[in-house]
C-alpha cells in the first residue's frame, strides 16, 4: 500500500481521467488548506463549462482514508471523482457579501488554540481557557443542514469590522440561531433506545432513575452541531450547578457537545486522562475540542481550567513547553 505522499501525486496526475467528459478541460488545483485541528489538501477544479461562482473542494485526505480502508486505488479515487461531480451539482452560489444581512448571522464555534495555531493566524479569534473563540456567517439553515462559512481576515475586512464587534454580533445570534439545551445522559440514552424502536417506557425502565448530581449532563444546542459553544453561557451553568446544588466539573466531549458532573464525582486529572484516552480512540481529529477538564465555581459563578495535562495538542504530539534560559550568576 502507498504511503499519503505518493498517494496524493498519483491523484494529482489522474484524477481528471476519472471525471465525465464535460469537466475534463477545467483546471485541477490543489492547495493545502487549514481544517479545524489539521492541516488538508484540497483539490478544485476551476473554468470549463462547469463554472460556477463556487467551486467544490474536496479532500485527498479523506480519499486515501478510503483507500487504506478499501485497498483499491482506482476505486478510491473514482469514489472521489464522483464525490466532485455530485458537490458540483449541489453548489451554492457564492454568498453576496452583505454586512446588513451578515451581522444577523455570525456565529460562535470553538476550537482548541494549540491544535490551531497555524490557522488562528488568519481569522479573529479571542482566548478561552485553553480554546479560541472564532467566528463563522452562517449562510443557509434549514432541515437539509447547515451552510456557513469561516470569518477569515480578509472577510473580516470586506465586511468592515473587527474581532470586538464580531463577538458582541455572535453573542446575541449564537443563543437566537442555535439555542442552548442541557438535557441529562440519560434522557439522551433513551431517546436512542426509542430512535431504535424500543417503547418509551421500556427505555424508561431499562434506565432508570439518577439523582440529579449523581447524573451526566449533555451541554449542547438545538441542532448538536458546534454545540460546545453553550458551555459560554454562564448562567445556564449556573443552573445546573444550582440544580445540583455542586460545582461543576465540565469535560469536553467534542466540538459538538460537552458533559458535565458534579466536582464531587471524580479527581479532575483523572477524568481529563479519560477525555484524552476517548478523544484518541473514538473522536475524530476534527471534531475534538481538548484534553483538558474545567471547573465551574457556582458561588464565585465563573469557569476555570481544572488541568494542565501536557497533552494539550489533540493529534497525538505532546507541545513542548517553551525553553527557558536561566542565567548564570558569576561568583
Amino acid at each position: 500500500m502507498m504511503n499519503y505522499e505518493i498517494f496524493k501525486e498519483v491523484v494529482k496526475d489522474s484524477f481528471k481521467d476519472y471525471l465525465p467528459e464535460q469537466y475534463k478541460d477545467m483546471e485541477l488545483r490543489v492547495c493545502s488548506v487549514n481544517k479545524v485541528n489539521r492541516m488538508m489538501d484540497g483539490i478544485n477544479l476551476i473554468g470549463g463549462a462547469e463554472v460556477k461562482n463556487v467551486s467544490p473542494t474536496i479532500y485527498i485526505n479523506d480519499m486515501y482514508d478510503h483507500y487504506k480502508a478499501c485497498n483499491d486505488l482506482k476505486k478510491a479515487i473514482q469514489a472521489g471523482a464522483d464525490c466532485m461531480v455530485n458537490a458540483f451539482k449541489m453548489c451554492p452560489e457564492a454568498p453576496r457579501i452583505d454586512f446588513a444581512e451578515a451581522k444577523d448571522n455570525i456565529v460562535f464555534q470553538l476550537v482548541n488554540t494549540e491544535q490551531n495555531k497555524e490557522m488562528l493566524t488568519g481569522v479573529p479569534h479571542r482566548d478561552f481557557q485553553d480554546l479560541s473563540i472564532i467566528y463563522r456567517w452562517v449562510i443557509k439553515m434549514d432541515d437539509d443542514g447547515i451552510q456557513s462559512t469561516l470569518i477569515q481576515n480578509s472577510l473580516a475586512e470586506q465586511l468592515g469590522v473587527n474581532e470586538e464587534q464580531l463577538f458582541k454580533m455572535a453573542a446575541e445570534n449564537t443563543r437566537r440561531i442555535f439555542p442552548p439545551c442541557i438535557r441529562s445522559m440519560s434522557e439522551v440514552i433513551c431517546e436512542m433506545f426509542m430512535k431504535d424502536g424500543m417503547p418509551q417506557e421500556i427505555a424508561e425502565m431499562m434506565i432508570g432513575e439518577m439523582p440529579a448530581d449523581k447524573s451526566m449532563w449533555v451541554i449542547s444546542n438545538d441542532r448538536g452541531v458546534n454545540g460546545a459553544v453553550s458551555m459560554l453561557y454562564e448562567d445556564k451553568l449556573h443552573t445546573l450547578a444550582t440544580e445540583m446544588e455542586s460545582d461543576l466539573y465540565i469535560l469536553p466531549s467534542s466540538v459538538h457537545e460537552v458533559i458535565a458532573v458534579s466536582a464531587s464525582m471524580g479527581d479532575p486529572n483523572e477524568l481529563a486522562e479519560m477525555v484524552a484516552e476517548i478523544n484518541m480512540d473514538q473522536v475524530a481529529l476534527e471534531e475534538r475540542l481538548s484534553n483538558q477538564v474545567y471547573h465551574y465555581d457556582k458561588d464565585l459563578r465563573k469557569l476555570s481550567l481544572a488541568t494542565d495535562t501536557p497533552n494539550r495538542r489533540l493529534d497525538g504530539i505532546v507541545a513542548e513547553p517553551p525553553m527557558v534560559y536561566e542565567a548564570k550568576q558569576s561568583r
